[in-house]
Parts: structure tokens; sequence; C-alpha cells
């Protein structure tokens, strides 16, 4: 039998995600998609794990740059995560970069970043799967961007009420 792939959307959906943007270059092109599928794999040694839509053009940056960076994405990131989550070009041109030990892209005003070398690729049905060993990162603050039901929300808001979406 056959697991209805609509259901199982509906249900992840109800697992709350941080929002993140990934970079990598590739000589001097640069490169970034809006990700969810992001993991601390492991601590010892330094881990993390994305997954990747084999059709998104990212694959050929990640492979020939061998560098990425996560970049968490803060409530006021939502414009950038949604610019970065459409297929195609990107337009960095209006976003505050540095660069990370790898060389990849890193968002000057992210929540938190990790600069990781990949290290392996695995393949995991449409997706391929990034392990990259983690080199620099930091911690800012901020409140997180939060992705729940196939919306942004945030943890709470000034106010500390919280910002869940209603369902629909």
């Amino acid at each position: 039998m056959t697991f209805d792939s609509k259901l199982q959307r509906k249900i992840m959906g109800c697992f709350a995600t941080g929002v993140t943007l990934v970079t990598t270059r590739s000589g001097d092109d640069i490169w970034g998609m809006t990700a969810n599928a992001v993991m601390s794999l492991s601590l010892d040694p330094p881990l993390i794990l994305i997954a990747v839509d084999r059709r998104n053009a990212i694959q050929k940056y990640l492979r020939d740059g061998q560098c990425f960076a996560v970049n968490m994405l803060r409530v006021e990131h939502e414009a950038i995560s949604n610019a970065f989550a459409t297929p195609g070009p990107k337009d960095f041109s209006q976003i505050s970069l540095t660069v990370g030990e790898t060389g990849a892209p890193i968002l000057a005003d992210a929540m938190a970043y990790i600069d990781c070398r990949l290290e392996h690729t695995l393949s995991g049905g449409d997706h391929d799967i990034f392990i990259g060993r983690a080199v620099g990162g930091s911690v800012n603050e901020g409140s997180p961007l939060i992705f729940f039901k196939g919306k942004y929300c945030g943890l709470f808001d000034e106010t500390g009420v919280d910002r869940l979406p209603a369902d629909s």
C-alpha cells in the first residue's frame, strides 16, 4: 500500500521548524536556498545535515564548492526566506553578507550561523543529504522565524502572546 505524500506533507507540517538560509560558494558564484530540512547530526565530530531536493540548482554549487553555511533566520527575515524559496537565480545584492572560514556567504544579521565543509553526500529518495563538518559559527540576538502548518510564525511577540497560525 502506498502512503499518500499529501498526507505526509500535512502531518509533517505539524512539526514546527526553524527557517534557515543555506548558502554556498563555488569560485565567484554564490547561491542560496531557504531550508528547514536541517539538523545537528553529531557533536563529536561536529556535523550538520541538510537535505536538498535533487532538482534544486544549489546541488551543483554545493558539490563544486564543497562548503555551506546554515544561517538561522529571524522573524524580520521573512522576505529573504520567501525570495530564496523559489527556483532560479538568487539576488544577494540587497543582503549584507560576510564570509565564513570556508568562503560560504554568511548573512550579516543572521540570528546564528554555522559554517561547514562538505564531508559526505548521501541519497535520500528525491533529495540528497549533504553532511558538513562545522568549522565556525556565531550566535546573535533575535527571535526565530518558525514555519508551522504551511505558514510563518514566531514563538512570541514582544507582548508575550504566541504567534502560532490559526488552523485553516
